[in-house]
């Protein structure tokens, strides 16, 4: 079970990088930077891979909107090679609000345009030239359109890996099923992992049965508040996952429209329906704080590893037993490099 940890698009970059450096000598494993509208994630990616030397650096993750499926292509190429071969290329589709609001594209066939930009950023990276016939892309433009002068090219250079592998962030069923069938790992943001099975489990077994072998097993991460120690109980444990209910308000209550908002469905799939509809509806309406209050206390405690070790060895058994192969930490004890070197101590002692 590997250790990731997020540089959030609106954390304060340089803190977040010092941070970084010290979490990699812990025994920090993945380095994930997302951008939704905020900073994008390559120049921050870019960044890290000069300052750190062993930790992998994933895009967590990049949409498949705002650029063409031959630039993220060319990214994939270029983070993998000033990294010396530590790139994972996170993708996802986003969210119509995001897409169409921000980028001004139409938010259309995202399952079939993640599709095409896997199967366009595999084919280029093996120095194929590029030739895609998808639902979403094209390349080189079909006849008729364009001025007709277009050629299949493929990279120029070659000192990167063959394969990156890449991460699809999915949550819905028919994406599920096809990021078990073609990507490197799922990225399926916060979720109690007890519910996997219940939830997603028949579209991951259908997805699978599809699998390349040559792909491997597929990672699964999971996001987790961390804190251990004997003292992380009552009052104390709860003051630490208080701080997670701005973000869980804003994903259940703010992240998509009333009638589509998909991490609200999940939550009513994990069994918080009533909850999810009141935070929504607070959230829509306005009421922002009250929004946040109404989180679950059950829902924070169950998706945290905030406690004694013992109770965050036995949870982490649980997690692996339920296929969890990556452990996305927030560290939130006075201490956070100290607090990942025992998470990294108790892994390996699992």
């Amino acid at each position: 079970m590997k250790i990731g940890y997020s540089l959030h698009y609106q954390q304060d970059f340089h803190q977040g990088v010092q941070q970084a450096v010290e979490l990699e000598k812990a025994g920090l494993d993945i380095i994930w930077c997302s951008e939704a509208y905020g900073v994008d994630a390559i120049s921050r990616i870019g960044y890290l891979a000069a300052v750190t030397e062993r930790v992998e650096l994933g895009t967590g993750i990049i949409n498949v909107y705002s650029r063409s499926a031959s630039a993220v292509a060319q990214t994939a190429a270029g983070c993998d090679y000033i990294s010396n071969g530590r790139f994972i290329l996170g993708l996802g589709a986003s969210g119509p609000q995001v897409i169409e609001g921000f980028h001004g594209i139409a938010y259309e066939k995202p399952l079939s345009r993640i599709r095409d930009y896997i199967d366009v950023t595999r084919q280029a990276l093996k120095r194929e030239r590029i030739i895609h016939d998808g639902p979403t892309v094209q390349i080189p433009l079909p006849e008729g359109q364009g001025t007709g002068l277009g050629k299949p090219l493929k990279l120029i250079r070659h000192d990167y890996r063959p394969e990156v592998p890449i991460w699809w962030a999915s949550l819905m069923a028919r994406s599920v099923r096809e990021t078990a069938r073609i990507a490197d790992g799922w990225l399926p943001t916060a979720f109690l992992p007890e519910k996997l099975d219940t939830i997603w489990g028949d579209d991951l077994r259908a997805g699978l049965a599809k699998r390349d072998e040559s792909l491997g097993s597929l990672d699964i991460s999971i996001g987790a508040s961390l804190a251990i120690g004997d003292e992380y109980v009552g009052e104390t444990a709860d003051a630490i996952l208080d701080k997670q209910r701005d973000n869980v308000a804003l994903y259940w209550g703010g992240m998509g429209a009333r009638d589509k908002n998909f991490y609200n469905h999940i939550a009513g799939l994990m069994g918080y329906e009533v909850e999810a509809k009141k935070i929504q509806d607070l959230y829509l309406d306005g009421h922002k704080a009250d929004a946040a209050a109404a989180v679950p206390a059950d829902y924070l405690r169950r998706a945290s590893l905030v406690g004694p070790e013992s109770m965050i060895r036995e949870r982490l058994a649980e997690w692996r037993q339920a296929g969890i192969t990556v452990v996305n930490v927030s560290a939130r004890s006075d201490n956070a490099v100290a607090t990942v070197a025992k998470l990294r101590e108790i892994i390996e002692d699992l």
